[in-house]
Parts: C-alpha cells; sequence; structure tokens
C-alpha cells in the first residue's frame, strides 16, 4: 500500500464520471470541500490485505499528532502505483481503514472520497517542512510480524497548480539502475557493501545513508534556522510561496560579498558574465525535450496567450545566446557565466527548510563550450581546481566539511577510467561513485561536493557535468580546423552551489562547532560588523567616532554601540551577534592613544594600537571583496527585528 500525506489548507473535489463498472453509488453528486485537514491519498496495491490496517492508523495518527491536526480525508488514488489491486478488494480495504480509522478515536473527523470515480480536484498544501509525508506499507509476513514502512522517494501524484509541473527526468531519476561504489585514492572501486568505513569517513557513510535511503522529507527543524533569525540574516516571508526568504540587510551584504567573491574568481578563471531572461517559451523548439531531460519541477504562466515557464537554470538562456555566435575553434573553450538572481524550482514542500533547499535561488552558472572530449576533460580538471579553490576561501573545507560524489555511465567509466581516479587523486580521500548501467540524463559525468548538516542531509554545494547532448539540441555550432560545423560538448559548472545554500552550510557548521563546545563564527569576510567599538560612557563618544572614521578609512565595517544600556549588557550583545573585535574605550584608552580588545575567538583581552588591530584585519581579508556597513552606524539608530 502506498499513501500520500497532505496537511492541506483545503481540498475540494467533484465526482465526474464513473471510472471502473465497479465504482461505488453516490449518496450525493456535488462538491465537496474540507478546510485544514489531513488528505490521505492511497494506492491498494496486489498483495495488500487487512494486516495492513494495523501500520495504517498508526501512521495516521501518528502524523496527525505532529502536525496537530484531527481531520483526515482518505482519498483513493491510483496514479501512485502501477501495480494495483483488483478494485473489488481495494475497495473492502479502503472501507475497512476508514471505518477502523474513526472507532480507534473519537477525537479524528475521518471522511472519504468516492472510489473508482473520475474527481476534479483542488488542493493548497501548508508549506511547513511536514506537510507532505511518503509511505510505503508492506503487508505483515508469515509469521505474522508487522509490515515493514518505507518512505517514497519520488511519488508521482499530479496535484494540479499546487505541485507545479515537473519533467520527465524525475521519474527516470527515481527509476534509474544504479549501482553504488567507494572509489578509493588508489584506484580501487569497492561495492558499498563490501567497504568498511573508517571513524574518520563517517560523513562519507552519511552520505551513502542519504542517497540509498532517499529520505529527501525533513522532519526536525536543522539548527541553521535558529541561527539564521538570531544573526538577523534571514526568515521566512509568510506572505509569499514557500521557499522565498525575506533577506535582512545583514543577510543581504553576506549574499552580496559571495556573489561577489564567487563572480570574480569564475572572471579571473576566464568566465565572460552575461545576462538572461528570467522566463521562457515552454514551447520554444529546444525546450520541451530539455523539460525531460533536467530533474526540476518548474514553475509555469502564462502571458499574452503565451505558456511561459521561469528558469530553474542558467542553462537555456546561455545556450540560446552561444547558438547565435560565430564560434572558431580557436575561441573554445569558450566560458559564459551568470550569477542568476533568481532560479526557480517547485521543489516539494516536505523538503524545504531554511536555506537549505529553496524554490528561489541565486545559483552562480559558468558552462564551457569544448572541442571535443579530450579539451572538455582538460576543462573539467580545472574547473575543479576552482571549485575547491571558491570553496576553501569561503571558509568550508574539502578535506573536513565536503564529501565528493561522482556519479557516471559504465560506459564513460570503462573507457576514461584514470581521468575518474585523476578527479580522487585531486581530493585526496574516498568518494562515492554512482554508476548507471544506461544514460538518460543529457550529462555522462557528474561530480558534486556534498556538506552533511547537522540532521544527516546532504546537499550538493559545487558540482560540473559534462554534457554531450546539448550542442546539438539547441543548434550550437564551431567551425573545426578543417572547416567544418561541429557540435561542442558543454560543461556545466557551479563552483559554490546556490549563495543561499553556502550561508546554510556555514551556519550549520557553526552550529556544529556549537555542539562540540567551540566558539561558533562567520568568517570575518561576511561580518556586517567586524569592529563593534563600545564608550564606557557618553561623553566618549566623540572618541569612539575617530577610532571609526579610521577603521572606514581602512575598508573596516564598525560600529558604536551609542544605547543607554550597561556596559556588560553591551559587551553580551556583541558576543550574541558574533562580532570578531569589541573595542572598549574608557579614559584610560582615550589618555594614552589605545583601544582595550576582547577576541571573541582567542577569548583574550588586551590592549594594543588601532593600526596593529587594522593589520590583523587585512591579512583576514587577504583580498576577499568588501563592502560599506549596510546598517546604521550607530546602534540607537537601529530598528530591531521583531523576535
Amino acid at each position: 500500500m502506498r499513501i500520500l500525506q497532505l496537511h492541506v489548507d483545503f481540498v475540494e473535489y467533484l465526482p465526474v464520471k464513473k471510472e471502473i463498472d465497479d465504482a461505488e453509488p453516490l449518496l450525493k453528486n456535488e462538491k465537496e470541500r474540507i478546510e485544514d485537514t489531513v488528505v490521505i491519498l492511497t494506492s491498494i496495491e496486489k498483495g495488500d490485505d487487512e494486516t495492513l490496517i494495523e501500520d495504517f492508523i498508526k501512521e495516521t495518527t501518528e502524523y496527525l499528532k505532529k502536525i496537530k491536526c484531527n481531520s483526515v480525508l482518505i482519498y483513493p488514488y491510483a496514479h501512485l502505483s502501477s501495480n494495483l489491486e483488483h478494485p473489488k478488494s481495494a475497495y473492502k480495504l479502503l472501507i475497512q481503514l476508514e471505518n477502523t480509522l474513526r472507532e480507534s478515536s473519537d477525537a479524528i473527523v475521518v471522511k472519504r472520497a468516492p472510489f473508482g470515480w473520475t474527481k476534479e480536484l483542488g488542493i493548497k498544501v501548508k508549506g511547513h517542512p511536514l506537510s507532505e509525508n511518503s509511505r510505503f506499507l508492506v503487508k505483515k509476513n508469515p509469521d505474522g510480524q508487522a509490515g515493514t514502512i518505507v518512505e517514497i522517494a519520488h511519488p508521482k501524484p499530479d496535484l494540479n497548480e499546487s505541485e507545479g509541473s515537473f519533467s520527465n527526468a524525475l521519474t527516470a531519476e527515481k527509476d534509474l539502475k544504479s549501482k553504488w561504489f567507494v572509489l578509493n585514492v588508489d584506484g580501487s572501486l569497492m561495492p558499498y557493501n563490501d567497504y568498511k568505513f573508517k571513524k574518520s569517513e563517517i560523513n562519507l557513510e552519511n552520505l551513502f545513508k542519504y542517497e540509498i535511503l532517499r529520505k529527501r522529507i525533513v522532519e526536525d527543524q536543522p539548527p541553521h534556522v535558529k541561527l539564521m533569525r538570531k544573526l538577523g540574516i534571514a526568515d521566512y516571508e509568510p506572505a509569499s510561496d514557500s521557499g522565498n526568504m525575506r533577506f535582512y540587510p545583514k543577510g543581504r551584504l553576506v549574499k552580496s560579498l559571495l556573489e561577489q567573491f564567487v563572480t570574480k574568481k569564475v572572471s579571473q578563471y576566464g568566465g565572460l558574465e552575461v545576462e538572461t531572461p528570467i522566463m521562457y517559451d515552454s514551447h520554444h523548439s529546444s525546450m520541451e525535450s530539455y523539460f525531460n531531460r533536467f530533474p526540476a519541477r518548474q514553475y509555469n504562466i502564462k502571458s499574452d496567450q503565451k505558456d511561459l515557464f521561469l528558469r530553474f537554470a542558467a542553462c537555456f538562456g546561455q545556450f540560446l545566446m552561444a547558438k547565435d555566435f560565430q564560434i572558431s575553434y580557436k575561441n573554445l573553450p569558450l566560458k559564459l557565466y551568470e550569477l542568476t538572481r533568481y532560479s526557480f524550482r517547485r521543489e516539494k514542500s516536505g523538503e524545504l527548510v531554511g536555506l537549505r533547499r529553496l524554490r528561489a535561488f541565486s545559483m552562480p552558472d559558468c558552462h564551457a563550450f569544448c572541442q571535443d572530449m579530450e579539451q572538455a576533460k582538460i576543462e573539467f580538471l580545472k574547473r575543479l581546481d576552482l571549485s575547491i579553490s571558491v570553496m576553501e576561501e569561503i571558509g568550508i573545507s574539502t578535506d573536513n566539511d565536503l564529501e565528493m560524489a561522482v556519479r557516471f555511465t559504465k560506459e564513460f567509466y570503462v573507457s576514461n577510467k584514470e581521468f575518474v581516479q585523476h578527479l580522487v587523486t585531486k581530493i585526496g580521500k574516498p568518494v562515492l561513485v554512482e554508476m548507471w548501467d544506461d544514460r538518460f540524463f543529457y550529462f555522462v559525468l557528474k561530480w558534486e561536493f556534498n556538506f552533511l548538516d547537522n540532521s544527516g542531509k546532504a546537499s550538493a554545494l559545487a558540482t560540473d557535468q559534462i554534457d554531450i547532448e546539448n550542442g546539438e539540441r539547441y543548434g550550437i555550432t564551431f567551425i573545426d580546423e578543417l572547416g567544418n560545423k561541429k557540435f561542442p560538448i558543454i560543461l556545466h559548472n557551479s563552483p559554490s552551489g546556490a549563495i543561499e545554500r553556502v550561508i546554510f552550510a556555514l551556519l550549520e557548521k557553526s552550529a556544529k562547532m556549537m555542539k562540540e563546545g567551540k566558539i561558533p563564527y562567520l568568517p570575518m569576510w561576511l561580518m556586517n560588523t567586524q569592529v563593534r567599538i563600545i564608550p564606557v560612557k557618553e561623553d566618549l563618544i566623540p572618541s569612539c567616532v575617530e577610532l571609526l572614521e579610521l577603521l572606514k578609512f581602512n575598508s573596516i565595517r564598525a560600529d558604536i554601540d551609542d544605547r543607554d544600556d550597561t556596559l556588560s549588557k553591551k559587551i553580551r550583545d556583541a558576543e550574541t551577534e558574533w562580532i570578531h573585535f569589541t573595542l572598549i574605550i574608557g579614559e584610560k584608552e582615550v589618555a594614552t592613544n589605545s583601544i582595550s580588545v576582547r577576541d571573541r575567538l582567542k577569548k583574550v583581552n588586551y590592549s594594543t594600537k588601532i593600526d596593529e588591530l587594522i593589520d590583523i584585519i587585512k591579512k583576514t581579508m587577504n583580498g576577499k571583496p568588501n563592502l560599506p556597513i549596510n546598517l546604521p552606524e550607530y546602534l540607537s539608530k537601529r530598528p530591531r527585528i521583531a523576535s
């Protein structure tokens, strides 16, 4: 039995016509609408019987308790399975499920949609992390032991606009047959079941578990959500669609600095920055086939009688641009780059939480158009170096914070073993391998750096792919040395992954440090306030202003706590904001032209000259992009974010 539990604001349905001869008779034939309920889409499969009722009741009551709801609609839904039970047996079991659930508790209101009817269905799923919950209930074993409840990775309901349209690649991604291995630095490829993970490889082991179980639904709030609010970076926007966040001034500054940093690194690599539209014609000749080769759900809109979709990547914009270029082999590899603000993907609401997975996100996306596979492989390695450099300089270590996954077709691996091995040699530690017997996607090789959060969920950051299809699909050509037209091989690289997800990783890393008893922090170059100046008394503010101006002159972001609060509270607030350096300015400091420094990370207090502190901060910045502080420099002038 397969079920999909949806916590909804409302559901409404209208039986239209009999779908099967054994459809149950209708007591009334009118539209039914239920507010704030759990819709249980239910498919009864061959062999399902009353031994599953206990599991169904347990699963339903536990879910209702979690989300604090007492209303259920059991909705017969054949589309979750292709192995359906005979209608008469399925109907009988549905009635038993309904009656037993109703009898199990007087507190639960139970309704059921009619069986065997084609129905108009309208539904609005709530936007919290537990609003979607899919399960696979297996019948009891012959020895009477309870069946197993397994989560389904990609159920396939088509719930009109509440879920959005999605490509055939999502279904293919679910159905593709994969073999899983660990690829060692020495080149040995070992089936994951035979590999003995070391204690130091706990993240790699967790990555395997995440990929193989495919448990994507988030059940508990990850700690970065609390931190992003506490630090005034971002929060949910209740007036928008789920997965669209609001970024406060501090968060906007962090995003801007990261965007500038990644863009500068790609420019140094040779990327040519472009800008492309955020919406495209759904029926454009090159779009429809691409939809079904890219595993993403998209937002669809209608304008002037034209069907449009919001981009889910920068690919097609850059491909359409490259199609209009006159390209010689001398121009290759040609590298086009765009940082999309925004890309849109209609992710499942149960997977949306904090900054980890969003429906609107900023993605640095660099495509390289290459002559042939040999040039593509050379460029691929350069881009891996670029991505390692970007992640390390941001403050996310490829040694300790990230695990690499490499995915390829068996055919590609057999022909390119040494090349694949070289990727692993560059990383210097074992990596996860997923090998496909057959190719469905447009790429033959893909790698990504995965960050494992405190809940054990993996999130891809930097990535690259070798695409052998889209040159021809989009009609992109170049002239080779013999004057012949050829289609390029295309590389798809994001050297950092989504900017929002980078912030998520930095905050989750800090949360892990807190759990280990260490001091959490964000890198100095990303701090909104790098230096907080606190006068011991009000008449010392003019001296603090002189320090502020000197720090500003040296491109250091500083502010003054001029509020009418105690010194101890001001110091505590600076600690709470994770400010690296706090300067306490009293009469002694003014008289001796010195500063009293509280170094948060080193947990030390000391006296020094302002020039020495400026030198320390400049060395820490190490050529990173800089922007002025984007909040009032006097804390008394700042608005407070309601908690």
